[in-house]
């Protein structure tokens, strides 16, 4: 949602520039500004691709989640001499009612599955599923944005192929019909995905939050308006609520 608003904004601002998707959604959603799907070829390969087309800024706006490629625009940038700043969302924050369990990558949360039979939300995304296979005893809902390319690694499991965001009435209704019992996240923190989590705290349900990796220092900003000012002026401006 985050970087969508800042394509938006930027596109209206008259900003020449280009959105990079990594390809592992088959439908991204389409940005107003021109487009190329695929990797770079690691921090090297990024580095040539900034020389190569004259970028004089990289915006960060990937999930919390890529690591490697956050960490490779970090390097990129060192390299080339050209600044970066990373468009991030707050990480989610328990609050009264919630029952979090923390864990700080996703072996931590195959290893709490362990145990009896349980009926599993598991909001992970396609690209981790075969990573809970060792966990087959639980039933899982598997609400991804695409369709899996491969049958899910679960004997017992259904899928739902819907693009967020969504609405807490909707998850709720969704884990009753389901009748989950437990979730598992990860803390993508912003507004897209937190239904979920306030179905799962409405429900009194347990919810695994998986831990953000590790991303090297980097000049960090969460608002667009952020983004544009830094663009214009150089500098981490105040939020001008764009």
């Amino acid at each position: 949602m985050e970087s969508t608003a800042f394509c938006k904004a930027a596109a209206e601002a008259g900003l020449d520039g280009t959105v990079s998707f990594a390809g592992r959604v088959d439908r991204p959603v389409r940005q107003p500004l021109p487009q190329r799907v695929g990797g770079f070829g690691g921090a090297a390969g990024l580095a040539d691709y900034v020389r190569d087309n004259a970028i004089t800024h990289v915006i960060d706006a990937t999930h919390p989640f890529a690591a490697q490629m956050s960490t490779n625009a970090v390097e990129a940038a060192k390299m080339t001499g050209v600044p970066l700043i990373a468009l991030t969302r707050a990480p989610w924050v328990a609050q009264e009612g919630d029952n979090w369990t923390h864990v700080p990558d996703i072996e931590g949360a195959v290893g709490i599955l362990n145990g009896s039979p349980r009926r599993v939300m598991l909001a992970v995304g396609r690209m981790h599923l075969d990573e809970f296979a060792p966990n087959p005893q639980h039933f899982y809902l598997l609400r991804l944005v695409d369709p899996p390319k491969d049958t899910p690694p679960f004997p017992d499991h259904h899928v739902l192929v819907s693009r967020g965001p969504f609405t807490t009435a909707d998850d709720t209704d969704l884990m009753r019909d389901h009748n989950i019992d437990l979730v598992v996240s990860k803390n993508a923190g912003g507004k897209g995905a937190y239904a979920k989590i306030e179905a799962a705290r409405a429900l009194g349900l347990p919810v695994i939050m998986i831990g953000r990796p590790h991303i090297p220092a980097r000049p960090e900003v969460s608002t667009p308006g952020q983004v544009l000012d830094w663009i214009r002026t150089g500098h981490l401006g105040t939020d001008r609520g764009v």
